[in-house]
């Protein structure tokens, strides 16, 4: 009970601290957070598009936020390390901001979806999914959701933390989306599972 008490607390400090980062580096293209304790330090790896920013001019900013991080979250000894994203393609969070800030330029949504999971599984991703629920038409239409997947996604299990996740908020001129990106990484592997050739619908194959 203490482990599965303490296992909880983690995921939400982790939670607090990945939506804090967000907010904070946004300009750097902030994807996602790691964190690892130790008896002496708290390692926390920071993966964003744009290293440059979020350590600054002579390490400014990351010692700014190391320090924000101490008093607001209480982490003793804080060490930030910051990591170049690889492939923007297969990072959740930025495939959805950009969902999202597509979404406010006016992009028909269905076709934006098919796009952007035509991308993710071209890059070599196991399995993706993509939701965007709510105003997805014009003003006065009805809330609606529309749902892309492809690939190989478990459902439930323990097998689900393999899967990367990020949900992120759109805000058109005619109501709020809501958007969310699950993807397993290449390379990831499922016990007892035989993953066949993802072979695209052609209404996703041809989307622009």
């Amino acid at each position: 009970m203490v482990m599965e008490r303490r296992f909880i607390e983690d995921l939400m400090i982790k939670n607090n601290i990945s939506k804090f980062l967000e907010k904070k580096l946004i300009r750097a293209g902030f994807s996602r957070v790691d964190i690892q304790r130790t008896p002496i330090i708290t390692r926390i790896t920071v993966y964003v598009t744009n290293p440059g920013k979020v350590i600054g001019r002579g390490g400014e900013t990351i010692d700014s936020l190391t320090e924000n991080m101490k008093k607001k979250f209480g982490i003793e000894n804080p060490q930030i390390s910051v990591a170049e994203v690889k492939n923007q393609k297969l990072e959740p969070r930025l495939v959805a901001r950009y969902i999202a800030n597509s979404l406010e330029r006016g992009i028909n949504a269905r076709r934006l979806l098919h796009s952007a999971i035509r991308e993710i599984m071209s890059n070599g991703a196991l399995g993706a999914e993509i939701i965007a629920q709510g105003k997805l038409a014009a003003k006065g239409a009805k809330a609606r959701s529309i749902k892309v997947r492809l690939g190989y996604l478990p459902k439930a299990g323990h097998v689900t933390t393999l899967i990367d996740e990020a949900k992120v908020a759109s805000y058109p001129k005619y109501g709020a989306i809501g958007i969310q990106v699950r993807i397993v990484q290449p390379g990831t592997k499922f016990p007892s599972t035989e993953l066949k050739k993802i072979a695209l619908p052609k209404s996703i194959a041809a989307a622009k």
